[in-house]
């Protein structure tokens, strides 16, 4: 207990060190935001292959930006293809011969898949118009 009563240590951190749970800093000497540890901790373990296909179809949106995403639908992933649906064949001529592999390069980047080689990465992505 430190001077005072107060249940800090004599560093005045609450909780010790200020790293992340494996107690290594983040580089900013501060704690890692929730989101870049809780990612961390869903690839590590396991887990997020456990959660379906919503990781992937969420990163795939995200990475896609919101006009895509209007018109770009996942509907499917498996053994690493992202099968996904668009309304227009506008759109799909576009996300085909262009955007395409920036958007599946982005949407790995959200999952974290630094390893082109892991399970949960996107190493394909084939769009088809919805009937």
């Amino acid at each position: 207990m430190g001077p005072g009563g107060d249940m800090r240590g004599s560093g005045g951190d609450v909780g010790g060190s200020g790293g992340d749970a494996g107690g290594r800093k983040n580089g900013r000497g501060g704690m890692a935001p929730l989101d870049a540890a809780l990612k961390s901790f869903l690839r590590t373990t396991g887990i997020g292959e456990h959660l379906g296909p919503w990781t992937r179809f969420r990163a795939f949106s995200d990475a896609a930006g919101s006009t895509f995403a209007r018109h770009a639908r996942p509907v499917k992933f498996v053994r690493g293809e992202l099968v996904v649906e668009v309304d227009s064949a506008a759109h799909l001529a576009e996300l085909k011969g262009f955007l395409g592999e920036e958007i599946r390069s982005r949407a790995n980047e959200i999952l974290g898949a630094a390893d082109s080689k892991s399970s949960g990465d996107i190493r394909r992505i084939s769009f088809r118009l919805r009937r």
